[in-house]
């Protein structure tokens, strides 16, 4: 063993002790829920789950897993294209392609790896990759990988996106998260299309954090600003809304999806994803469909906390997601305040510096429908208790 390097790894670790910046495991002793036991809190409402519908823990939605378990087995033992592709994967990709509107889709291991295997697969040497500056560090590693040319736009900046695609080489690639995860806010993503079309660029969206969110029916940021059939490939996650357990997807034309399944890199090389997390995947997407009043219930959970905030002297970051970021400043300042906010049982999590730019970390609130109106109004007593100790609210605003 090299002890030397060891030590070393010690030292920086506590480095991070001694700034206030490292982190630690939360310990939960059940499933996901709107609250849960923390072996190191008790019990605790949950204010940084993705599980943005409820569907981690909805009976149908284990019960399907289950099945899967027991149909299956517990995994394939196989990558894809050797003897690890089960009808439950078709299945599941017939329904993610028909559900988001694309005529193909493929499943991943996680998003992480759909990105990593999707980018590098298609923007070869010769070609552009142009990336919003804030896209999700999966979008910033694929890019990375990619053989082609790579050129990052100011985020949100149509300038400067317009100025990269005039100097783009060969095929033009635009990708961009659809919601941005530490701000809440969404792609301008018809400025963005308008200017693919003007440039024959091939536009990309990891919708993670919009699936099952935005949108009339849940379907995405594409559907939210009406861009059906003028995005040309998506992708996304299994681990958030649509069940939380594992799992990504990439969605497109059946070329592209057919030139993954042959030169994808973490598709040819990764186990397939185990039967019973597709099993529930699918009977999240169906749920997600059939149960209209699940995003109805998310959406007013959202109105109802951020106003509540507001009322109390928060100023979070707007937005129509439900990330509800609240900038506190110093990461330390960050970390603090969550451990303060879980100490009075209610877990939401601190964020900073390299997640977020230097002097930009925040509280990140994530809004549940599994929420109840006692579930909020007591998360909210905390944040009005925890915010004038630490002095970031003054007295509350009148409503």
């Amino acid at each position: 063993m090299n002890t030397a390097y060891d030590r070393q790894l010690a030292a920086d670790l506590d480095a991070l002790r001694a700034a206030g910046t490292y982190k630690h495991l939360r310990h939960l002793t059940g499933p996901m829920a709107a609250e849960v036991h923390m072996e190191e809190a008790g019990d605790v409402i949950v204010l940084s789950s993705n599980n943005y519908l409820g569907l981690a823990d909805h009976p149908d939605v284990i019960a399907a897993g289950i099945d899967g378990l027991k149909k299956y087995g517990a995994g394939t033992a196989s990558v894809r294209f050797i003897c690890g592709t089960l009808d439950i994967h078709r299945e599941l990709e017939s329904t993610i392609a028909s559900t988001f509107g694309f005529e193909s889709a493929l499943s991943y291991v996680s998003c992480w790896a759909a990105n990593e295997g999707l980018l590098p697969t298609i923007a070869t040497k010769g070609n552009t990759i142009i990336s919003d500056e804030l896209n999700h560090a999966s979008i910033i590693d694929g890019c990375r990988l990619a053989g082609a040319k790579r050129a990052r736009y100011k985020h949100g900046d149509m300038d400067d996106l317009e100025r990269q695609l005039r100097e783009a080489e060969g095929t033009p690639f635009i990708v961009t998260d659809g919601v941005f995860s530490m701000e809440g806010s969404l792609a301008k993503l018809p400025e963005i299309v308008e200017l693919a079309e003007k440039y024959h660029a091939v536009t990309i969206v990891d919708d993670s954090h919009g699936t099952g969110v935005m949108g009339k029916s849940g379907r995405g940021t594409i559907e939210h600003f009406g861009l059906e059939g003028r995005v040309d490939i998506l992708t996304g996650t299994l681990g958030k809304t649509l069940g939380g357990a594992a799992g990504g997807f990439v969605a497109g034309s059946h070329a592209l999806i057919d030139t993954l399944v042959q030169r994808s890199r973490t598709q040819l090389f990764s186990n397939a994803l185990p039967a019973t997390v597709a099993a529930s995947a699918k009977k999240a997407l169906e749920l997600l469909v059939a149960q209209p009043e699940l995003l109805e219930r998310q959406r007013e959970n959202i109105r109802y906390f951020r106003g509540g905030l507001e009322r109390l002297g928060f100023r979070p970051l707007a937005g129509p997601s439900a990330i509800v970021p609240i900038i506190v400043g110093d990461t330390a300042f960050a970390i603090a305040m969550s451990d303060r906010l879980l100490k009075e049982g209610v877990f939401v999590t601190g964020f900073g510096f390299p997640v977020v730019p230097e002097g930009t970390a925040r509280i990140r609130v994530q809004i549940s429908s599994s929420l109840s109106r006692a579930d909020l109004d007591r998360a909210l007593a905390a944040f009005e208790r925890v915010g004038t100790e630490l002095g970031v609210i003054g007295k509350p605003v009148s409503a």
